[in-house]
């Protein structure tokens, strides 16, 4: 129980790769704040697979895309679990739609850019004067964010690389704080973000692709998160990691 006593927040934690996170943060130790905007029914199930656990969470409804929300959902974690965050996990986010420059408008941009990028910018400002030395944040970005992405990606892929920048500008800002920031950059996992952006086909042939010849879990991706925020990679900040089974190399 590597995180007993501690706090963790998990943006988007109410399902699929948030999901899987919250949990094994809270099967760690670690009291989980699951944060969703509008999926209650997806937050409770999350809750309720935690406390069949025997783990320690709460579901904090808080849209990612709004200052206020942002400062709230720190707020409702620290009644909830106390004073200190321990550990925050950036993963709300999202591609939104598959659109090419052609069909994108200035509303579009401006969204997918405060989903992915300014929500991470937000819950920084919200958490950082509450999380004491040896604490992390691992923002979540994404293999688009280093080959731009598939067709239609622009915009996220463009979101996701300024990700994997502003970790690296977080990492030297707050390291002297003793508090490590990192990215992670999955590839194809198997997720409702690909059953409803990538066909079936196209999935298949980027499986076939993968040296290891299959798509990712998100449990894979928990587990990693895990390690990252633990004590056994004290040393890691400023990475912007790649977990896809040897798609592409960094």
């Amino acid at each position: 129980m590597k995180f007993t006593g501690k706090t963790a927040i998990v943006t988007g934690g109410a399902r699929d790769i948030g999901r899987a996170i919250s949990v094994k943060l809270a099967e760690d130790g670690a009291n989980v704040a699951v944060n969703y905007f509008n999926n209650e029914k997806d937050a409770q199930e999350t809750l309720n697979i935690i406390k069949s656990k025997g783990g320690n969470a709460v579901a904090i409804k808080a849209d990612m895309t709004k200052w206020d929300d942002c400062f709230r959902l720190v707020e409702e974690t620290r009644q909830a679990f106390g004073e200190h965050i321990h550990i925050l996990v950036n993963n709300a986010g999202g591609l939104v739609a598959r659109k090419q420059l052609c069909e994108m408008d200035e509303a579009f941009w401006d969204y997918v850019m405060t989903l992915n990028l300014k929500s991470v910018f937000m819950m920084h400002k919200a958490v950082i004067d509450h999380m004491p030395a040896d604490s992390t944040i691992i923002n979540m970005a994404s293999q688009a964010g280093r080959d731009g992405g598939g067709g239609g990606a622009s915009a996220y892929a463009t979101s996701k690389g300024a990700v994997m920048t502003f970790t690296r500008a977080m990492a030297k800002e707050l390291g002297p704080k003793g508090i490590r920031v990192n990215a992670l950059c999955p590839g194809m996992i198997n997720t409702t973000f690909h059953d409803t952006f990538t066909p079936d086909n196209v999935r298949e042939v980027v499986a076939q692709k993968t040296p290891l010849r299959r798509e990712g879990t998100a449990e894979e991706i928990a587990s990693f998160v895990s390690c990252l925020a633990s004590s056994s990679a004290s040393f890691i900040t400023g990475a912007n990691i790649d977990i896809n089974g040897g798609l592409a190399f960094s």
